[in-house]
């Protein structure tokens, strides 16, 4: 475990096993407890980074500078403060608002980017949307989180992925607010070459699935996987799943070590 500061906040990261880096963000329901069912998986092959968001988990930020706009300058310090050139982003839903900026603002040292369930801060129409239903109180806070097949199969998991959220207590303002910025604009994809591969689900509510086709099909040479049976949150509800979809592009694009 450790710390950076950056910004006027101080970032949680931990680092675990070896070979091409890949940094996971985690949505605003989660912090670095949510990636549970990946890091030992991805951690066999790579090099796994974890954090918790500014305000998020262990991460501390003042009120002054709780916002999206420093999500990409935040993994680009913990690269630096791990003397990592280039990583990988594997970004669940708010990750994005990071991961896709990262991706456009510092192309040369991101291998790859993974956006799950997430429109990553992208300003299209139906991404705008579909925040702007969030932002009218439509769903209710923390009932978007996982899918009905997932809350009617697993009641276990679905509490624990509850009480993995409520660890995220020190907000300094409202949480919505970060997922309100659009930090994207299209015209910035224009020469975007970034490997990028997309997942979307049917149970989705917070991001439904036409949502995110419609950004990757604005992002140059996209792929897009749509996860069977699952909700938001296709990591925790289907890891088999997800785990596999991901090594697969990564380990083609990136190249990872195996296990023996």
């Amino acid at each position: 475990m450790a710390t950076v500061e950056t910004k006027g906040a101080t970032l949680h990261y931990e680092s675990y096993g070896s070979g091409p880096a890949v940094l996971f963000a985690h949505g605003r329901g989660g912090n670095t407890l949510s990636w549970w069912q990946q890091v030992p998986v991805f951690a066999s092959r790579y090099r796994v980074i974890v954090f918790d968001h500014r305000g998020f988990g262990r991460s501390r930020c003042d009120a002054a500078h709780f916002t999206c706009d420093h999500f990409h300058d935040d993994i680009m310090a913990i690269l630096d403060a791990e003397a990592i050139d280039r990583a990988s982003l594997v970004c669940q839903s708010m990750g994005g608002w990071g991961g896709l900026k990262a991706a456009v603002t510092y192309p040369t040292r991101i291998s790859a980017l993974v956006l799950c369930n997430t429109p990553g801060g992208l300003d299209t129409p139906l991404a705008n949307a579909a925040i702007e239903y969030l932002a009218s109180g439509a769903i209710k806070p923390g009932t978007g989180q996982l899918g009905e097949t997932f809350i009617g199969t697993d009641p276990a998991g679905a509490h624990l992925c509850r009480q993995i959220s409520a660890l995220n207590s020190n907000f300094p303002k409202p949480v919505l607010r970060l997922t309100r910025a659009r930090t994207v604009r299209r015209e910035e994809l224009r020469d975007y070459a970034v490997p990028t591969l997309l997942l979307t689900s049917p149970e989705d509510r917070l991001f439904p699935p036409p949502v995110i086709e419609e950004v990757a099909g604005l992002i140059p040479g996209a792929r897009l996987v749509r996860t069977p049976n699952a909700g938001h949150s296709t990591y925790f509800e289907a890891p088999q799943a997800f785990n596999d979809t991901v090594l697969a592009f990564l380990d083609e694009v990136v190249g990872g070590g195996r296990e023996a």
